[in-house]
C-alpha cells in the first residue's frame, strides 16, 4: 500500500476553498499559532508524528511545463503522519480536536464539520491523495518507540559521562540508576499489527514485484 511503510502512514487532503473566503483561514492559522491550547488535542496525540496545513492560492501551482492553468479556487493542503490505521486515525483526530478541525477545515467547499464523524470520513477520502512515494527511516519503529529510543541515548550519553575514574561498585550504582530511570523505554522494534488481511495480503503478493523492480532499477545505473 503506497500510503503505508512499516507502522508509519502517510496522508496527503487537498480540499478547495472559495478565494473569498481564504482570508479566514489564515485568520484561523494566526489564532492557532498565537494560542497553542486551541490546538491541545492535537499535541497530546502521541502517534501522530507530524501534521501540517498550508494554503495554496490559485496562481501559486507551479508551472512543471503543463502551461499556466486558469483555477478558480484556492486550495487548502494537509499533510500528515501517524501510527497506526486510517480510521483510528480519523476517529481519534475527531474526538481529541473537534472544535479545531471545523477551524481550521470550517473555509474549505461542502466540509461538513468534524462531528458527526462519517461524513467527515467520508469528505476526507473523497478529497485524499494517495502517496506515490513514501520513505520511513525507520519503518519497524512507531513514533513513541523513537522517543524512548532517545531517551535511552540520553541516559547512555550521561552515564558514560559520569563513569570517568569510577570503580566497579559506583559503575554498578550509576548503571541501575539510569537504567532505572528508562526501563519502561527499553522496548523493541517490530512489525505493526495487521489492520486488515487484504491490505496485508497486497503487501505479500507484491514483494516479488518490488523485489524485481528494484533489482532493475540497479542494473539501469
Amino acid at each position: 500500500m503506497s500510503n503505508v511503510t512499516g507502522k508509519a502512514y502517510g496522508m496527503n487532503v487537498i480540499t478547495p476553498m472559495k478565494p473569498w473566503r481564504t482570508w479566514f483561514n489564515r485568520f484561523s492559522f494566526m489564532i492557532s499559532r498565537s494560542i497553542p491550547s486551541s490546538l491541545g488535542g492535537l499535541l497530546g496525540l502521541r502517534f501522530i508524528h507530524f501534521a501540517r496545513w498550508a494554503i495554496i492560492k490559485r496562481d501559486q501551482w507551479p508551472d512543471l511545463g503543463q502551461g499556466k492553468q486558469q483555477i478558480s479556487n484556492d486550495y487548502l493542503l494537509f499533510c500528515s503522519n501517524f501510527n497506526g490505521t486510517w480510521d483510528q486515525y480519523i476517529d481519534a483526530f475527531a474526538d481529541g480536536l473537534p472544535n479545531g478541525l471545523d477551524l481550521l477545515w470550517f473555509t474549505s467547499t461542502k466540509y461538513p464539520h468534524s462531528v458527526p464523524i462519517t461524513p467527515f470520513k467520508n469528505y476526507i477520502r473523497a478529497n485524499q491523495i494517495d502517496t506515490n512515494y513514501y520513505y520511513n527511516s525507520v519503518p519497524g519503529a512507531a513514533q513513541r518507540d523513537v522517543t524512548a529510543a532517545l531517551r535511552v541515548r540520553e541516559a547512555l550519553l550521561k552515564l558514560e559521562a559520569n563513569l570517568q575514574g569510577s570503580t566497579p561498585e559506583q559503575f554498578r550504582a550509576l548503571f541501575v540508576r539510569y537504567l532505572s530511570t528508562v526501563q519502561n523505554d527499553l522496548g523493541y522494534e517490530g512489525r505493526a499489527p495487521v489492520a486488515s488481511n487484504d491490505t496485508e495480503n497486497a503487501e505479500i503478493n507484491r514483494e516479488d514485484y518490488l523485489h524485481f523492480a528494484g533489482e532493475l532499477a540497479t542494473s539501469a545505473r
